[in-house]
């Protein structure tokens, strides 16, 4: 199959495994970290999400987590939609006073926010595989930023629905070094 036909298939798939959680659910899942993830993040890293999209695995948890143990979090910004990904500083994962609308719809930090480069990253998918494989939303932007900050210690989060067999891989495309869903730890690879 190929990765339009996919992306679809499994957005569907998302979609509806989504709908199906109840609210009180979905702030129970992805609370923190699992405990051997964070034997590999260290102490002084700086952590990358994404502001989660409703079907998408939610990181305000992680965010909120990572800061509380005084991490530096940064999110994604794009400064021009046929632009570079570039992360920038959050301040704020509770309040989200430092978040603004940018490209794309996407909320970011606020264009005067400091430009950071994650030593963690977590990224958001359409699908994985167990061997760390992703397909992402289509767009190369991860696969771009990951391919020149090479080492960044990449991580997916997602919803075990998203899990296939195989994907149509290419060759810029990223691995993971792990993948977090509510049940279960893939990985380190």
């Amino acid at each position: 199959m190929d990765k339009k036909s996919l992306r679809k298939q499994l957005r569907a798939a998302r979609r509806e495994h989504v709908a199906q959680l109840p609210d009180a659910m979905r702030g129970l899942v992805f609370r923190h970290p699992p405990a051997p993830l964070l034997g590999m993040i260290g102490d002084d890293a700086v952590i990358g999400l994404y502001r989660a999209m409703p079907e998408e695995a939610p990181t305000t948890s992680y965010a909120g987590f990572f800061q509380e143990r005084g991490h530096t979090i940064a999110l994604p910004r794009f400064t021009d939609p046929a632009g570079p990904m570039e992360f920038a500083y959050h301040s704020d994962p509770y309040g989200e006073t430092d978040i603004e609308e940018g490209a794309f719809g996407l909320h970011q930090p606020l264009s005067d926010a400091e430009k950071l480069s994650p030593d963690v990253l977590f990224v958001p998918l359409v699908g994985f595989t167990e061997r760390g494989e992703r397909l992402g939303q289509g767009g190369g932007h991860y696969d771009r930023w990951l391919a020149d900050n090479p080492d960044s210690l990449t991580i997916g989060l997602a919803w075990d629905c998203q899990k296939v067999e195989a994907l149509p891989i290419e060759p810029h495309d990223q691995p993971l070094a792990a993948i977090v869903t509510p049940t279960r730890l893939y990985g380190p690879f």
